[in-house]
């Protein structure tokens, strides 16, 4: 396993205590979870800060493994199935807890892992004829929009709740990630409909 595919890995293991952090039912084992008063308005639970620098980490991890593989001749098929997968698990599962816990509409949390689901079955039907979809730039704009709002959301909007305490930012990104997902998967489908129809 090259550097590339180990730290991919450590983003599925990061998204792995992320999920355990933000899961376990702490006070059952006679743990609390220590709570804060922020500015005498926004009570910040800490398992979410821990939970948010953990996720500014893995998101990292995101930026830097594709880099390094191209970079230094790593990419293999492992490393391309296991980024899909890591990426999926750090942002589609944290946004289902967020969505759980009523901090994430719903509707946001559907629109974006329907159009996961829709988009990689489209790429792994291109894949099997030989072809290949190439990432487009909403997509990526998209995914930007995704893990920023998530990382606000984890950490209650601050620095910017402090002094908007009624504006959240991070709906705002999500709302726009939700948004780029559809204009994204609609995308996508346009460029591979003849590849999808063709018998």
């Amino acid at each position: 396993m090259n550097l590339a595919n180990k730290i991919t890995v450590s983003r599925i293991i990061l998204s792995i205590i992320i999920l355990i952090i933000l899961l376990f039912p702490w006070h059952q084992v006679g743990i609390d979870m220590p709570t804060y008063l922020v500015k005498g308005n926004i009570v910040v639970d800490l398992k979410y800060i821990i939970a948010g620098v953990l996720f500014i980490i893995a998101s990292l991890t995101d930026f830097f493994d594709g880099r390094i593989a191209r970079k230094y001749n790593m990419v293999t098929d492992f490393g391309k199935m296991v980024d899909a997968i890591s990426d999926k698990l750090l942002t589609n599962t944290l946004i289902i807890v967020l969505a759980c816990a009523n901090l994430v509409h719903p509707v946001i949390a559907v629109i974006i892992i329907g159009r996961d689901i829709i988009v990689d079955s489209i790429k792994m039907l291109i894949g099997n004829k030989g072809k290949a979809v190439a990432a487009i730039g909403v997509a990526k704009v998209k995914t930007a929009s995704l893990m920023c709002g998530l990382t606000l959301k984890l950490f209650y909007d601050m620095p910017f709740s402090l002094v908007l305490p009624q504006v959240r930012i991070s709906d705002y990104l999500l709302i726009l990630a939700a948004v780029l997902s559809i204009v994204s998967g609609a995308k996508y489908y346009m460029m591979a409909k003849d590849y999808i129809t063709e018998k």
